[in-house]
């Protein structure tokens, strides 16, 4: 009957020595040690350890310390934010895992959660209040932030209208200053040309002259009445004694002299721009046609002859020789005379 062959050697002979320690020399032969009730000393407390089936031990362990680990660092991760409430992390409690204990007996321990590990009532109400003091001065920073807004855009409007304001009062003043300017100018326009007539009339008065030195108006130019053959008065009348010398207004030209009808005797004197000065009613004449002029010569006397009601000069002035005449009294006053 053959034999069996030998066992090959082994290749690798594991060490029974713990791993990362020193081997000990004063012991002897490390043996594998399985806790059971009688081996194990009874631990006093709160927190013991139930009986275990079966290696029970060794899974509960391991869940207890994941646990721990878990919890503990969660809880140093928590601390270590400064200012901010902890975090609270989930983990199942040990009443929560009693199946891997077995049957016998639930384990016995405290009724805080391992998710509550470090974490007390009054880091969580610090916390919050700590939040809540953080989301009030978020809040009140935002308000402040839109009240400067508000009161930026509130300043800008009135500055706006503070500017059109003073815009508008100095368009106003400016025009206000040009109105005056030219009121002022317009005035001063009118003064100087005022006082330049006043001494163009003036001038000419020292070349016409009024043609009775003592008279009284009786009419006027324009005047209805039925003792008229026009309906109207066609002349100015300077109303004064019979004999009154009359006198030629301006230099010119005698172009009549002589009766004249309704006029009685009657002179015309020819300008030298063609304006005829026509001299009625007289009682004698003291010129002939065709003779010159000069202002202020005698050219006859005052009378009553041909249609009138008393002893008057009727003086008529007819431009440029012209059927119908115009207000002697306007032609006089134009010539710098008043009468």
């Amino acid at each position: 009957m053959a034999s069996n062959p030998p066992a090959p050697a082994a290749p690798f002979v594991p060490s029974t020595e713990p791993f990362g320690f020193a081997p000990r020399t004063d012991e002897g032969q490390w043996e594998e040690w399985n806790p059971t009730a009688e081996s194990v000393r009874p631990v006093r407390g709160k927190h013991r350890v139930a009986k275990q089936r079966g290696g029970g031990l060794a899974r509960s362990s391991t869940v207890l310390g994941v646990g721990v680990i878990a919890a503990v660092g969660a809880g140093g991760m928590a601390s270590a934010n400064t200012g901010k409430p902890p975090v609270s992390i989930s983990m199942p409690d040990l009443a929560s895992v009693s199946h891997v204990f077995g049957d016998d007996e639930a384990p016995k321990g405290s009724a805080t959660a391992l998710s509550s590990v470090g974490v007390t009532t009054e880091d969580t109400a610090q916390g919050a209040r700590d939040a809540g003091e953080a989301l009030r001065d978020r809040i009140m920073a935002q308000a402040e932030a839109q009240q400067v807004q508000v009161d930026s855009k509130a300043q800008a409007v009135t500055e706006a209208s503070f500017a059109k304001q003073v815009d508008a009062a100095a368009a106003k003043a400016e025009q206000d200053a040009a109105a005056k300017a030219a009121d002022a100018k317009q005035k001063a326009e009118a003064e100087a040309k005022k006082k330049e007539e006043q001494a163009r009339l003036a001038e000419l008065a020292k070349q016409f002259k009024l043609p009775v030195g003592s008279y009284t108006i009786t009419g006027t130019f324009g005047q209805a009445g039925s003792m008229w053959s026009s309906g109207y008065h066609t002349g100015l009348d300077f109303a004064a004694p019979t004999g009154t010398l009359i006198k030629a207004i301006h230099s010119g030209t005698i172009t009549e002299a002589g009766w004249a009808g309704s006029y009685g005797y009657r002179t015309i004197l020819t300008l030298d721009d063609g304006t005829e000065l026509w001299f009625c009613h007289q009682s004698s004449i003291s010129v002939k046609v065709g003779q010159k002029v000069a202002t202020g010569d005698v050219i006859g006397r005052v009378g009553a002859t041909g249609n009138v009601t008393g002893p008057h000069l009727h003086l008529e002035v007819h431009p440029d020789g012209q059927a119908t005449g115009i207000d002697p009294m306007t032609w006089l006053r134009g010539k710098g005379l008043n009468p």
